[in-house]
């Protein structure tokens, strides 16, 4: 056997080196998991913790890279479902309702505690209360859900529910359609719409849904995965809501910093609004809980047992099977 010299040696044990590392730089690439998350909307502050998720390398520690979609004409529902997005954005009702037709959704967190979303009207219309929707106009966006709870909270107040008509606004906004007359009355989702209309200057009234009947303190938005990844994946389940759920965590306790993260993501977003928006659900996200992102099954019965009640859904179905706590971090 030869004997090398020193020198040589050396180089050998460098290319080893170089080896070695490749290997191991290519072993770790591979553990990197690609997942898609569906928005319900285009980009806003309900979306933030997920941006910070992405921004601050909360993803990257699970080994999960993740490319947030928007929706198109196909909703994060469908595309959940179908498996062609592995999480989605959403809501309680449009859960429930899917799961009636027998999509096979589930919402694994909260996004916000408490609704906060509700009736708005320009101070001009007189509008304060559910008794004067009353011969008026209510602009929306052609669901049936929200004709449903006027019926309904109007019937509560012994209002006349078939004074009021319907007008359906499409994808006109809120300050737009209010300063041109187009409607009386509109369900807005306070944190965004109702901010960018103080920010306008529009002078309006806002009734709480919630204020309205603990019923409609419904979860909107939720996070939600399709039955599949949640029965094949489970890890995957866990590792996207550990990361996530550090993404709303430092949304709440850092609103100016996370609300820069989001307008880097979303350069279009107006930066006002942003940032008021932003200062306001930063103190929503987790709002009475121990942990974000918990649901509770009386939240999930109340406001299934109404929509079944005002014919929104077919049957009463299973709510242990429509949510899930299960993949939430303990801490």
């Amino acid at each position: 056997m030869s004997k090398k010299s020193p020198i040589k040696l050396l180089g050998l044990l460098f290319i080893g080196l170089i080896l070695l590392v490749g290997t191991t730089g290519s072993a770790e690439s591979a553990k990197m998991q690609n997942i898609r998350v569906t928005l319900d909307w285009t980009p806003n502050t309900n979306h933030t913790g997920l941006y910070v998720a992405k921004e601050l390398g909360y993803f990257a520690e699970e080994n999960l890279k993740v490319k947030v979609v928007q929706p198109s004409k196909t909703t994060a529902v469908q595309l959940t479902a179908s498996g062609r997005t592995e999480f989605g954005i959403s809501h309680q009702e449009s859960v429930t309702m899917a799961r009636d037709r027998g999509v096979p959704v589930v919402a694994i967190a909260a996004i916000i505690q408490e609704n906060t979303s509700g009736f708005a009207a320009p101070a001009d219309t007189g509008i304060e209360s559910v008794q004067d929707f009353e011969n008026h106009r209510f602009g929306g966006w052609g669901m049936e859900l929200y004709n449903k709870i006027i019926r309904s909270v109007m019937k509560e107040a012994g209002a006349d529910f078939s004074t009021v008509s319907f007008v359906n606004l499409g994808m006109t906004d809120f300050v737009t359609a209010a300063r041109k007359g187009m409607a009386d009355f509109f369900w807005i989702f306070y944190g965004w719409q109702g901010m960018h209309a103080e920010l306008a200057g529009l002078d309006f009234n806002y009734i709480p849904a919630k204020s309205l009947s603990e019923t409609f303190n419904y979860y909107t938005p939720v996070f939600i995965s399709s039955e599949g990844v949640i029965q094949k994946k489970p890890e995957l389940v866990e590792k996207f809501l550990r990361a996530v759920s550090r993404g709303y965590e430092y949304a709440t306790k850092n609103p100016k910093e996370s609300a820069e993260i989001l307008l880097d993501h979303a350069s279009e977003l107006d930066r006002e609004l942003v940032m008021k928006s932003q200062k306001f659900l930063s103190d929503q996200y987790g709002k009475g809980v121990d942990r974000w992102g918990v649901q509770e099954k009386s939240v999930w019965t109340d406001f299934t047992n109404w929509l079944y009640k005002n014919g929104l859904i077919d049957k009463r179905i299973p709510v242990e099977e429509a949510f899930t706590n299960e993949f939430l971090p303990e801490e």
